[in-house]
């Protein structure tokens, strides 16, 4: 094989290497597309979740808090009809009730705050560990991607350089042989 034969088959290797290049950059690209849209997919479907979870959370508290007031109120109005039936001779004694009843109330009330403080506090640890967790988690997915896409980025230029390199070779060879 002569020396323009050889040099005409490199220079049609460049040109399919030259012409499947751009190509290949495009699919890189699609990839990383993809992967941001994914991202961001998942991004917005915890937020929605997490959004879900805190109405519910609110709305189970606000329904807790209400069947309270109409325990409170049925638990009152039995009392003020006792006392409306006995008001003269059970004064003192539906005072000392009354006074009983506030107190094991006060404490229930605030045992059921005491509760609800810490349901709320194990719920919103538990949340921010979810969060912690799927923050660290995609921090390493994302950093996986850019390690891997770096990779193939150098990849691909360091073999357009070698590309460049024969070509320039070559181009220096015809230039000394001319």
């Amino acid at each position: 094989m002569t020396t323009e034969e050889r040099l005409y088959k490199l220079e049609g290797i460049v040109e399919g290497v030259m012409a499947t290049l751009p190509e290949r950059i495009t699919s890189l690209e699609n990839r990383m597309d993809l992967l941001r849209q994914e991202l961001k997919g998942d991004i917005a479907g915890l937020r929605q979740e997490f959004k879900g979870e805190m109405a519910a959370l609110r709305q189970e508290f606000k329904g807790e808090m209400a069947a309270l007031r109409q325990e409170l109120k049925a638990e009152m109005g039995s009392l003020e009809g006792r006392l409306g039936e006995q008001m003269a001779s059970l004064r003192q004694e539906l005072k000392a009730e009354m006074g009983s009843l506030e107190g094991r109330l006060g404490e229930q009330m605030a045992s059921l705050r005491q509760e609800l403080k810490a349901e709320m506090g194990s719920l919103e640890g538990r949340l921010g560990e979810q969060m912690a967790s799927l923050r660290q988690e995609l921090k390493g997915d994302m950093a996986s991607l850019r390690q891997e896409l770096k990779a193939d980025i150098n990849t691909a230029l360091n073999r357009l350089m070698l590309y460049f390199s024969a070509l320039a070779v070559l181009l220096a060879l015809l230039t000394l042989w001319r």
